[in-house]
């Protein structure tokens, strides 16, 4: 590996951040860049992040000690005074370290001179990134967004990991308020951008589903400003179309029910392990086999095979691609337990639209078994948490779900939608985790299909881990 690409000299830093040299010498090169003192390596940068709960620069002494070779820190720190202790090392200071995270992100991004598609949408991003990854892997080397570091020091801290071998990074987008996408989009330069839908998702930062649609719409907005390239979005998705309107490049369409459209997924059947569907692009088509439920994620997949025929790869590195994508941990992932009873554990996260999906998967694949649903609050819905929840009772009623398991501030709220729609009070439990596995233990029958859903701050897992502990007991 060059180490010319790898490496940053602090002349680099410098053009990249607008900072200014503080203390040492331009001459030496930094081996990578950090922002945890943790698991700092000899000669790294570190760059002192203010967050939430911790602030960089009381680690700054930390870093050192364990061998950095300098710290990027904000101007207001340097202006306070550098404590004498700590004046060893090469020092910049910046106006915003977690801006100049993103710009020296920009700078590796343009010097190694990768291609970049960027994912975003209410639903999806991380299931349609790994989609999409698998099939670029077919043919070119990828850099990916691990996990869902997909924020606004999760992404950059991505692009660094770029090397001279990577030809594409596939990026994930995420969001809670207005200007996140725009950052990250500016910061990640894409060539192939993707909106995989518009819904009921972080209300709370943006008020309404609109300002959902104005707040993804920055990613080709941004896009439009700068290289072009490819929008890809959901043609089925009325609000993800009205957003492509205004972008100057090539607009491109999947999905399953709208004409003419670019990519299209005709669903052929559901099974426990397998979730198939026609691909259709423009005059061939394939059969694929999915390993992942919910016809959801044939919208995924679709995404996915619409960035392979952007850059023509053939249906058939598609449909491979497609195929060999692995279930995610805590995405609508199945497990099977003991007398015929599956598991679904889709406790990543929770809005009101990916909960429907997941009920409507959960129904399709239970059969002649009984559905059950153990839910965590959807949180992050502002004034409107209340409703969503009640609606979401309302839906897994008249679905005929058989036993609903209810945790969090607005468990009340769902299961009064759920009787208000006619189901019986006693097929509704209240309580912690806790609580719902010791019920569970008595109510679960063969060919039960349970899925546990809820916000990442709910930490359902904590149910499902519970659950492999009560198969495990009756073994």
């Amino acid at each position: 590996m060059d180490e010319q690409l790898t490496s940053w000299n602090v002349a680099d830093v410098l053009a990249a951040t607008g900072g200014r040299l503080v203390q040492g010498g331009e001459p030496l090169s930094f081996s990578g860049i950090s922002i945890d003192s943790r698991a700092i390596h000899p000669k790294e940068l570190f760059v002192a992040i203010t967050g939430d709960v911790h602030d960089g620069h009381d680690f700054i002494e930390d870093a050192l000690d364990k061998g950095a070779l300098g710290v990027l820190v904000s101007d207001d720190f340097v202006t306070r005074g550098m404590p004498s202790r700590k004046k060893r090392g090469i020092w910049i200071a910046v106006p915003d370290t977690r801006k100049a995270l993103g710009d020296l992100a920009t700078f590796r991004r343009r010097k190694l001179d990768v291609s970049v598609v960027a994912i975003t949408g209410t639903n999806g991003k991380t299931t349609t990134k790994e989609m999409v990854s698998s099939v670029l892997e077919g043919r070119y080397s990828i850099l990916k967004t691990k996990g869902n570091l997909n924020n606004l020091i999760g992404l950059p801290l991505t692009l660094l990991g770029l090397n001279e071998n990577h030809e594409w990074a596939v990026l994930e987008l995420g969001m809670n308020r207005p200007g996140e996408i725009r950052r990250l989009a500016q910061i990640s330069i894409p060539d192939i951008g993707i909106i995989t839908n518009i819904g009921h998702g972080h209300l709370e930062g943006v008020k309404d589903i609109d300002g959902v649609m104005q707040a993804k719409g920055e990613l080709f907005q941004e896009m439009a400003r700068g290289n072009g390239g490819f929008a890809i979005v959901n043609g089925d998705d009325q609000r993800a179309v009205r957003v492509a309107k205004g972008f100057t490049g090539q607009v491109v369409t999947f999905g399953i029910t709208s004409s003419g459209l670019d990519v299209r997924g005709v669903p052929r059947g559901l099974a426990k392990r397998t979730n198939s569907f026609e691909l259709f692009i423009e005059n061939e088509k394939v059969m694929i086999q999915l390993p992942i439920p919910g016809i959801h994620n044939i919208y995924n997949a679709l995404a996915a095979a619409a960035v392979g025929q952007q850059l023509g790869l053939s249906l058939e590195v598609i449909k491979n691609g497609l195929e060999k994508v692995a279930p995610i941990k805590g995405r609508m992932e199945i497990i099977p337990l003991r007398n015929g009873v599956h598991l679904i554990d889709d406790t990543y996260n929770a809005n009101p639209d990916s909960m429907a999906a997941a009920l409507k998967s959960l129904h399709s694949l239970k059969g002649k078994g009984r559905a059950v649903l153990v839910a965590g609050d959807m949180r992050e819905l502002g004034e409107h948490a209340r409703q969503a929840h009640r609606d979401i009772g309302i839906m897994a009623a008249r679905m005929k779900t058989s036993l609903l398991f209810l945790t969090g501030k607005f468990a009340k709220d769902l299961a009064e939608g759920a009787i208000s729609a006619g189901m019986e009070s006693k097929d509704i439990f209240l309580g912690s985790h806790e609580a719902i596995l010791d019920d569970l233990r008595g109510r679960l029958t063969p060919g039960d299909w349970i899925l546990v859903k809820g916000s990442r701050a709910m930490a359902m897992e904590r149910v499902v881990e519970g659950i492999l502990e009560l198969n495990k007991e009756e073994r």
